[in-house]
């Protein structure tokens, strides 16, 4: 019982831990891709209508039809903010809240991250903009913060220590691409959480360690991810076909597939409503882009070399050059293959991960305009993620498998870092992001708006509480680690299981 108490205390530090790192930097402004979705959830809630009409100004995202416009983003993650929003706005709409928005738009620390000669900060965009970070907050970076939590405790599959499994936890969610978006009111993080969630239940639930009714949950899951983001319908198919081999009762397959059904009758009933088919085809009737959007099928062109390198290796979106720490991820699938055990669950994280890359792989938009890395990717990496488990479990008590640790960690996390809170949008069209763009930023003291800015800190000195609370924190976890005896592998490390390791 002590034990669990003290796990139980672990995963609170490690929550709150990632949760203040993603909520202390609120979504950018002047978004295309974020405005686009929280405009949909505006109009519902204000206007009970689908029609984006009067917010489309701050948007370039949009789909016009018979004289109306409308988000053509999947509306999963709108529909999921809907009941945050419509809870908080009648406190948005008091007197206080009014009083606060306006003293918001005077503060000298916001404003020096203004573009000069810009329309500054009115009431209505200050009021836009706390809206997208309560809805975000709540949607976002709290499921994201959780995932880090079942990243690890699925972790115990390879029988690693705590120390071991909440590292990579903090690597996942703080120095990959998972970092930037897990804040940010677009569906990359919140499907990364619907998916790898519902693959940890459907493994609990094969192995009878929690009743075959949370398939019904799994379903829900895997249902709202297909409605939030329509790529991650391969990964879907990958835990559907894994849940069909590893379930004891694969009656609650169907249980799983009727759970699934609302999310998207709901889908098909927005579409329905406003372009008269059940389709998706909002991306068909954008005003912009339509070039890419026509392309092949969807913008899919079949797998071509620049794409595969440019998500992969190249300078400007690579993910292994922008988080070299996630090599080591692939390099503890082999080890994982090699020792012959739980390979369904090795199977799952190696489709997702292939199936992602070759589908961005095939993309003529597979740059993804403003962001940090690969931002298509991001639903694949905590499967990949996943792997440095094993990658660990085999090597992690030699030096040479701590020192790589150490040096692609590091430079992961201060690539990422420095990518994400440099300048007020994320990177777009550079050559070299870090070299063109992050560097000079932060060197004239350009730092993305912050919580700490709400003190009147500018610069730099915005970064100095979450610096605070990270070292208390931090150091609190260390202790709480030390103390309680769990720095020592829980069990028989199943990828050295088979005498795998040399």
């Amino acid at each position: 019982m002590i034990r669990i108490v003290r796990q139980f205390r672990v995963e609170i530090l490690l929550f709150l831990i990632l949760l203040a790192c993603y909520a202390y930097f609120p979504p950018r402004w002047a978004d295309w891709n974020q405005n686009s979705r929280l405009n949909l959830t505006l109009a519902i809630v204000d206007d009970r209508s689908f029609q984006i009409d009067r917010f489309v100004a701050n948007t370039g995202d949009y789909a016009k039809y018979n004289g109306h416009y409308y988000s053509d983003k999947a509306p999963g993650t709108s529909f999921l903010a809907v009941p945050v929003y419509a809870a908080v706005r009648p406190v948005l709409q008091t007197a206080p809240v009014q009083r606060f928005i306006e003293r918001l738009g005077s503060s000298a620390a916001f404003g020096e991250t203004l573009r000069p000669g810009g329309s500054g900060l009115a009431t209505e965009k200050v009021y836009f903009a706390l809206v997208l970070m309560i809805v975000s907050f709540a949607t976002v970076a709290v499921p994201s913060a959780l995932l880090g939590v079942v990243l690890y405790r699925f972790l115990e599959l390879f029988g690693l220590a705590t120390g071991w499994r909440v590292m990579i936890a903090l690597i996942y969610g703080l120095a990959t691409p998972a970092f930037p978006y897990s804040n940010t009111f677009v569906g990359h993080q919140q499907v990364a959480a619907l998916l790898f969630g519902a693959f940890w239940l459907v493994f609990l639930i094969g192995r009878q360690r929690l009743s075959p009714r949370w398939m019904l949950v799994v379903g829900f899951l895997l249902g709202w991810t297909l409605i939030t983001e329509y790529p991650a319908a391969l990964i879907v198919a990958g835990i559907g076909l894994y849940a069909l081999i590893v379930l004891p009762d694969r009656r609650w397959i169907v249980g799983a597939a009727l759970a699934g059904i609302p999310p998207l009758a709901l889908m098909m009933a927005y579409n329905f409503a406003i372009f008269g088919t059940v389709l998706p085809v909002g991306y068909k009737y954008s005003e912009l882009w339509q070039a890419e959007h026509q392309s092949g099928f969807m913008s899919l062109a079949g797998p071509n070399r620049e794409a595969l390198w440019g998500i992969t290796f190249g300078v400007h979106r690579g993910l292994f050059l922008l988080a070299p720490v996630l090599l080591t991820g692939l390099a503890g699938f082999v080890a994982w293959w090699r020792a012959g055990v739980y390979r369904r669950e090795l199977a799952v994280c190696i489709w997702a991960v292939a199936s992602f890359l070759l589908f961005n792989g095939s993309s003529v938009m597979w740059s993804g305009g403003f962001g940090v890395g690969p931002r298509y990717l991001v639903p694949m990496l905590p499967f990949l993620a996943f792997g440095m488990g094993a990658f660990l479990a085999m090597w992690g008590a030699r030096w040479q498998a701590r020192v790589t640790l150490v040096i692609t960690g590091g430079w992961s996390l201060l690539n990422v870092w420095a990518q994400t809170i440099s300048g007020q949008s994320f990177p777009q069209y550079q050559p070299n992001p870090l070299l063109d763009y992050s560097l000079p930023e932060l060197a004239a003291g350009n730092v993305a708006r912050n919580l700490g800015m709400a003190l009147n800190l500018s610069g730099w000195s915005s970064l100095l509480p979450l610096a605070l609370f990270l070292a208390v924190s931090i150091t609190v976890l260390f202790f709480v680690i030390r103390g309680s005896g769990m720095t020592e592998r829980a069990d028989q490390p199943v990828v050295r299981a088979r005498g795998v390791a040399g």
